[in-house]
């Protein structure tokens, strides 16, 4: 096989192009920040199996095109349009969607995913799902999906609990917007690299002997491709607020109570970076849908208790109730289709979500054999 391989896939979303026995799989649209759209899912799971099944192919690499982003997100605007339509392949997106990042968790060779720019929502469940995650000083990692009446989803549950719960609790409620630098120091990142270190990795990338590696030999070469000699790595900014945090973000407080904590600082704070803080912070669990920062907080507990398989089951059974029966298409028309920012959620306070309604989403909608991702870390993963 010669060292680099082009497949005429031009005009296509997902792109595959094998450099030295590397495949290199591109979200390919750039126009919409490389948003995943279902044929993007099902396209990426067809290019995933093919790389595990290629004796040729020894580890791959996601990349997003253009230079605003790894990618946004899932196609939020067009699963609002299905359900609004009462199409039900909404579902089916998310359940291959969970497919795709579980198949990557579980992919057999090194995978390397290139977290430069805007990395959120489904663009963290792909990256997070990668043994090496690299960012830049032009990440934008976040998972704010509570301010559309949503969850945290994609493994979120299960990933983020590699911080602190304080920390997980803050990231997961608030959608707080991580630098490359915070997601470093959060556990979210293995490198943090100057950006323009990567417009050249292909060609290092041709450097390396990848003949007869064992994987964790390989997975130390690449490594080595991507970590620029003498690499400066900035600082990170959420530092100055992690003590804020854990006090704040307690496990054992429930929303209502964080805000009422955050509001007293806020009234004998004086230093003004702090204070820009806490009333951002305050005003993100205020304005967020108050059902989903409620069913976030105990779904996020939970994941820590359970495996991957077990939280992409919840994560699909809570989606389910947020779609069918929740906030979640307030929230979208609010935010990115009427843009008015005035979501009427509903209820429309915290103090108005009865923990029944809560325990309610939290409950699957199928019997345990009947649920759709019931394999999933039963039988080999496939995407």
């Amino acid at each position: 096989m010669s060292a680099v391989l082009h497949e005429p896939m031009q005009e296509r979303e997902v792109l595959l192009r094998v450099v030295n026995r590397v495949a290199i799989v591109t979200l390919n649209r750039p126009v919409a920040l490389n948003a995943l759209s279902h044929d993007m899912v099902r396209d990426l799971a067809a290019l995933i199996e093919r790389c595990r099944h290629d004796s040729e192919i020894v580890a791959v690499v996601l990349r997003g095109a253009g230079a605003k982003g790894f990618c946004a997100g899932g196609d939020v605007r067009a699963l609002h349009g299905m359900r609004q339509r009462n199409d039900s392949g909404w579902q089916q997106f998310f359940i291959d969607e969970y497919r795709l990042d579980y198949a990557l968790h579980t992919f057999p060779k090194p995978v390397v995913a290139l977290l430069d720019g805007i990395t959120m929502g489904g663009g963290m469940g792909l990256g997070q799902a990668a043994r090496l995650r690299i960012v830049t000083e032009r990440t934008k990692i976040a998972m704010p999906e509570t301010r559309i009446g949503f969850l945290p989803d994609v493994g979120a549950t299960r990933f983020l609990s590699v911080m602190p719960t304080e920390i997980e609790l803050y990231v997961g409620l608030t959608g707080a917007t991580l630098t490359g630098a915070d997601a470093l120091h959060c556990g979210l990142a293995d490198l943090c690299v100057p950006s323009e270190w990567l417009d050249t990795f292909e060609e290092r990338l041709l450097r390396v002997s990848t003949a007869d590696m064992a994987t964790g030999d390989l997975l130390h070469a690449l490594r080595t491709v991507f970590e620029p000699p003498c690499n400066i790595v900035p600082h990170a900014g959420l530092r100055a607020f992690t003590q804020a945090i854990m006090r704040h973000f307690d496990r054992r407080s429930g929303i209502e109570r964080i805000v009422a904590t955050l509001r007293q600082d806020l009234e004998r704070e004086h230093a003004r970076e702090m204070r820009q803080w806490l009333q951002a912070t305050c005003d993100a669990l205020t304005s967020h849908s108050p059902t989903m920062l409620c069913v976030t907080r105990d779904a996020l507990l939970r994941g820590r208790q359970m495996t991957l398989a077990e939280c992409f089951r919840m994560e699909l059974g809570i989606v389910t109730r947020a779609i069918e029966e929740g906030d979640f298409s307030e929230g979208v028309r609010a935010h990115l289709v009427d843009k008015d920012r005035k979501p009427r959620w509903a209820p429309a306070s915290l103090a108005e979500v009865r923990p029944e309604r809560v325990r309610h989403f939290l409950s699957s909608p199928w019997r345990t054999q009947a649920h759709p991702l019931a394999s999933l870390g039963v039988e080999p993963a496939v995407a």
